[in-house]
């Protein structure tokens, strides 16, 4: 049997935008991948389906596997021909014990390659605010461990050589024993006054940075909020972060938004809100997939000629709709002379992207809006109604008594999810949300049922709920949830500038 090969890749810091494209490109193709703590769940997201997933992290002292361990288990799995990614916070040579792990496949004849990754000592400090190097403060940095007993006879670190040293001083897993460094620093010429800054959680959206002076640093009644794994920064550019704190300025950050949307739709808000600094929850309450009775869609796709108009009501609405026609082997001549409207911006760029343009688009984004659109349109006019298998039958209802023949037909199913993952039940107990986005009717019905299923810890208030629509909104308070904002306008764009506008004016507020 062929021999595979291990990859040692850097994970960066926590940021996921922080990870190479070659590290990306050889997680999607392992077939084992050996994971530590510090590894954000979306470059999790990226391990094949089919893959092995081994966790080794260490977390609060406790080790779930063994240095000797693991340097065996990838040997072992390298030797039966697997394509092996050791996923390392960080960067693997860093503190990481990359080069141990690199030693011992060496030693069992593995290949091994190396994709360096953002090490926190660089990365974690920027998302903080803290530049290691300035022309003016600090001409070098280095980078230290604080895991050895200053005191002891076997440390390792010539700690008063860096009391000495005049540039910036990084130091890795140093919490634990941040007193008595700082005290060693003092005893051997360090200025009491130093600036220092402990970031735990770097580049992460809940990060948390304190900064002091090296004296109180060194005195053990301080309690420090940072907790380990932190990281300590040493030095006179610490002064600098009021004017290069630029990652906790963001409209958002700190905060968590819960995206209760089908998983498709909340991809696309996702990636804004967290260049906004929103830790992104995707937690779908409904779920849309193609109707399993296409009968019915089959036969009105066969006779679209015969409509004088079609209607959505949906992006999804638009997917579903063509991918059935392109499956039946027709394409887009079948839609022939009809007319086209389209419930807002989002289903009108659906339909965009399939080179067509919406005649009829209201000025707000509710049935009874695009009712009102239609009913010039359609007297004696036959309509096709394309959505959801389930949902109000406002446009049916309005345009039957005007309309020569409407005829309603579900093109996707929108069903209720049975229930959530256990990492989402775990932050709404634990009261970690801020936000949840209520897009729908359907939406916060279920999310009301299966939140009541849960035990939360008790309410801080923090959870706030952030309604598209009057209609949602409604809805929402039939269920028992009480919208904190309203979006003016009815789509995703609107409701994210609605919960904008609440940060930023309690953020004035104080």
């Amino acid at each position: 049997m062929p021999v595979g090969l291990v990859y040692l890749v850097g994970a960066g810091p926590g940021d996921p935008g922080l990870v190479t494209r070659h590290a990306e490109a050889a997680i999607r193709a392992a077939d084992t991948v050996v994971y530590d703590h510090l590894v954000h769940r979306k470059i999790l997201e990226w391990i094949p389906a089919n893959a092995r997933s081994i966790y080794v992290g260490k977390r609060r002292g406790h080790q779930e596997m063994p240095q000797q361990e693991i340097n065996r288990l990838l040997c072992d799995e390298a030797l039966q021909g697997r394509a092996v990614v050791r996923l390392k916070g960080g960067d693997p040579y860093v503190f990481g014990r990359g080069a141990e792990e690199a030693e011992a496949l060496a030693e069992a004849g593995v290949p091994f390659r190396v994709i360096p990754g953002v090490t926190a000592g660089i990365g974690a400090l920027a998302y903080a605010g803290l530049a290691v190097t300035h022309r003016d403060h600090a001409s070098a940095v280095t980078f230290v461990t604080g895991h050895d007993d200053p005191d002891s006879p076997d440390c390792r670190v010539d700690w008063p050589w860096f009391a000495r040293f005049s540039g910036t001083v990084v130091v890795y897993m140093g919490m634990t024993r941040r007193t008595r460094i700082a005290q060693v620093l003092i005893e051997n010429g360090k200025s009491p006054s130093t600036p220092v800054a402990l970031v735990e959680r770097g580049s992460w959206p809940d990060q948390k940075v304190e900064t002091g002076t090296l004296k109180e640093l060194a005195d053990s009644s301080r309690a420090w909020r940072v907790k380990a794994p932190a990281l300590i920064m040493i030095g006179e550019v610490v002064r600098l972060r009021p004017q290069l704190d630029w990652f906790s300025r963001l409209p958002l950050a700190g905060r968590c938004i819960l995206l209760t949307r089908p998983e498709d739709d909340a991809r696309r808000s996702e990636s804004v809100l967290e260049n906004l600094g929103a830790e992104v929850l995707i937690a779908p309450t409904i779920r849309v997939g193609p109707i399993a009775d296409r009968s019915g869609l089959d036969d009105a796709l066969g006779h679209l000629a015969s409509y004088d108009w079609i209607v959505w009501t949906s992006a999804n609405g638009v997917r579903f709709f063509f991918d059935r026609l392109f499956e039946l082997g027709l394409d887009l001549r079948a839609v022939g002379h009809a007319k086209i409207a389209a419930i807002g911006p989002a289903t009108s760029e659906a339909l965009k992207r399939y080179g067509l343009n919406a005649d009829v688009v209201p000025a707000t984004f509710r049935s009874e809006d695009l009712a009102d659109a239609l009913l010039p349109h359609v007297s004696g006019k036959s309509v096709l109604l394309a959505r959801a298998d389930r949902g109000r039958t406002v446009l049916l209802d309005r345009l039957e008594p005007v309309a020569s023949d409407v005829r309603q037909v579900a093109v996707y199913t929108n069903e209720d999810m049975p229930e959530w993952p256990v990492e989402i039940e775990k932050v709404l107990e634990e009261d970690r949300v801020d936000w949840v986005t209520l897009t729908s009717s359907a939406i916060s019905r279920r999310f009301a049922s299966l939140y009541a299923k849960l035990r939360p810890a008790e309410k801080s208030g923090r959870l706030k709920f952030a309604s598209i629509s009057p209609i949602t909104s409604q809805a929402a308070r039939e269920a028992g949830l009480e919208p904190t904002v309203e979006a003016n306008q009815f789509t995703m764009e609107g409701l994210l500038d609605a919960i904008l506008a609440y940060e930023r004016r309690r953020s004035e507020s104080g």
